[in-house]
């Protein structure tokens, strides 16, 4: 049956994907302004829609009250393409959210067009210390504008139950900047994992923490305080991926 579902949704998403694209595409150099935004959204809300009733996937937001009402960095956990599209529904209606990325996803065709015509904040990840600069230039702007950036401080998908090193691109904005910043956990990797075909049906917890204020405080700082949140509340969301915090309980 996951097969069977999982089939169709990549049939829909295809489709879906072919319609809408192009408005977003196309939106970006000739309607400017807000209008890629608007169509990003409207082909989200679609791929969405295949989501929770083709996969049967559905999301359960916990901690909504702890979202700034002003734009901000927010650190997440990553495990799948799902949470790029539903993380976006954990801010304020009405509000928008960009994406730290690497260049390279913006030749993605339809997808990556779509995110180049919306000015996500894309950096040369072999740039060194001038891609941190390129975070916090465009961040800083997007962050003006009233988008919500959101960053995934591993740098890429990683399995439940496991970590990776927390790099500094998230904590660097947020310094320089002087903003809050929201860490974030999720489990989506449960039912959708990383790089796999088959997804399976069931509820994903997105849970949003305590907003803090990243003026005055180091990258190191913020860094260890927003993963000492999401890791440990990762062991809450999905305590079979962590026995040995099990076994210290």
């Amino acid at each position: 049956m996951n097969a069977i579902r999982s089939t169709l949704f990549m049939a829909y998403a295809i489709v879906w994907s072919v319609l809408t694209a192009p408005l977003v595409v196309i939106a970006g150099p000739v309607l400017r302004g807000i209008w890629a935004y608007r169509f990003g959204k409207l082909w989200r809300l679609g791929i969405q829609f295949g989501v929770e009733n083709i996969l049967g996937i559905r999301a359960k937001i916990v901690g909504r009250e702890n979202m700034p009402q002003e734009a901000c960095v927010i650190l997440s956990k990553h495990q799948s393409a799902w949470e790029t599209m539903t993380l976006q529904d954990c801010v304020p209606g009405g509000a928008y959210c960009v994406f730290v990325l690497k260049k390279e996803l913006l030749k993605l065709p339809f997808v990556g067009w779509g995110l180049a015509a919306m000015k996500m904040i894309s950096i040369d990840r072999a740039a060194g210390k001038d891609a941190l600069d390129q975070v916090v230039s465009q961040g800083r702007e997007r962050l003006k504008q009233g988008f919500y950036v959101i960053l995934f401080p591993e740098g890429t998908r990683v399995a439940p139950g496991q970590t990776k090193r927390y790099k500094p691109g998230g904590a660097y904005l947020a310094t320089h900047v002087g903003c809050k910043v929201v860490p974030v956990a999720h489990d989506a990797g449960e039912l959708w994992p990383r790089q796999a075909f088959l997804k399976k049906p069931g509820t994903i917890t997105i849970s949003i923490g305590p907003a803090f204020d990243a003026t005055g405080m180091s990258e190191a700082e913020v860094n260890k305080k927003a993963e000492e949140w999401i890791e440990g509340e990762m062991r809450r969301l999905s305590p079979h991926r962590y026995p040995d915090a099990a076994s210290r309980a």
